[in-house]
């Protein structure tokens, strides 16, 4: 697949300066950068394709060979080729842009940090996990749940900064805000930058001189909410659902976890799930065996009347289409199968006895010389 041109990917001319394409690249940045397109892989490329562009049109050396031969120019050029960039090296390397020429803050003042706050990446709160259990019915039809979570929230004296009074920090003197301490090395390859956390800042960019007293600085509380949760019909047994945000708070700013939702099946008192499938067990007695009979049986749509054709063998699979549950994709829906099993009692009254040993005697109950159907027919019958 060929190589998109790097100015049509930061949209800018080839007249265009180094100002412009600095501003041409914090916008696309902005734009897909992971922390605002989270599981996004599409955005990711494009986050990454933008870096490598700027990379070379922010070089003048790189920019003038591009000029000439394009992208085969670019081939051993030296320090990073653009291809192959990692996110902490694009954080690292670019990162510092939107201090220098935007007022300071780096990506993270851009995703709500603040301007003294400068982490390359948003910090994030952790995940919650929670069970939630669910009927058959429920399953079948789709649900909404409201569940009350316990978790961290964003402390409202301080508005989740940690600071007192919500003010009361300065810039870091070591790392001037930027939350990193840059390292450059002079090799035989020119020169190599590498960037580290600010020890001093814990890479936050600013030190808290005067905590909040309500959460000792830490810029989150113990708090609950009350969360709705809308179930797609067709879940199973530990299937996992996330809603975004709904998570822990972080720790002095940023964006709240996920919440992950683990569904948990409850038996129900007729059905046995198997897949979409679901199977009920119907009980007869050996005379509605022998003459057939018409008997009424649930589903999850109501109840329906089915006939059992005279002769049923115990183990006979009746398929109704359609009545199982539902695909999660919204593709198909499963079948109802009904399993005949002749009810053969454990006692009988004496005037039984007197039938039965008739019975006995007659040539229409005599197994011998019977042709029975096979498992292997049974299990094909099942499946056809």
């Amino acid at each position: 697949m060929s190589k998109r041109d790097y100015y049509e990917i930061l949209g800018v001319g080839k007249d265009a300066g180094a100002d412009e394409i600095k501003k041409a690249y914090r916008k696309k940045a902005i734009q897909f950068h992971p922390d605002k397109n989270p599981d996004d892989k599409q955005a990711e490329e494009k986050f990454k394709e933008a870096a490598e562009a700027y990379e070379v049109l922010s070089n003048p050396d790189k920019k003038a060979r591009y000029d000439r031969f394009g992208h085969a120019g670019m081939s051993n050029s030296g320090g990073y080729s653009g291809e192959g960039m990692t996110f902490d090296d694009i954080f690292s390397r670019f990162g510092d842009i939107f201090g220098d020429s935007f007022g300071g803050g780096g990506f993270g003042s851009f995703f709500g940090g603040g301007q003294s706050r400068s982490r390359s990446r948003v910090n994030k709160g952790t995940n919650l996990r929670v069970t939630v259990k669910l009927t058959l019915d429920e399953i079948a039809n789709g649900t909404t749940k409201k569940i009350k979570v316990k978790k961290y929230v964003a402390c409202k004296e301080c508005g989740g900064n940690g600071e007192k009074n919500g003010h009361s920090s300065k810039t870091c003197p070591t790392c001037n805000g930027r939350g990193t301490q840059t390292r450059i090395v002079n090799t035989i390859m020119g020169q190599m930058q590498s960037s580290t956390t600010c020890q001093t800042c814990g890479g936050e960019g600013k030190i808290i001189e005067e905590k909040c007293t309500a959460c000792y600085g830490e810029g989150v509380v113990t708090g609950e909410e009350l969360i709705e949760l809308k179930i797609p019909a067709g879940v199973s047994e530990g299937v996992q659902l996330s809603v975004s945000g709904k998570g822990n708070a972080p720790r002095r700013g940023g964006v709240n976890g996920d919440l992950l939702v683990v569904i948990h099946e409850l038996e129900h008192e007729d059905f046995q799930r198997d897949g979409n499938d679901i199977i009920y067990n119907l009980f007869i007695s050996i005379p509605d065996a022998i003459l057939g009979t018409n008997s009424e049986i649930p589903t999850l749509q109501g109840k329906v009347k089915i006939k059992i054709d005279a002769g049923s063998q115990s183990g006979k699979i009746l398929r109704l289409r359609g009545k199982g549950l539902p695909d999660l994709n919204g593709y198909s829906k499963g079948d109802l199968m009904v399993r005949i099993n002749v009810f053969i009692p454990s006692s009988v009254s004496k005037e039984d006895k007197t039938l039965l040993h008739k019975m006995q005697e007659s040539e229409s109950f005599n197994p011998k010389n019977k042709k029975t159907e096979s498992i292997f027919d049974k299990f094909k019958g099942y499946f056809s």
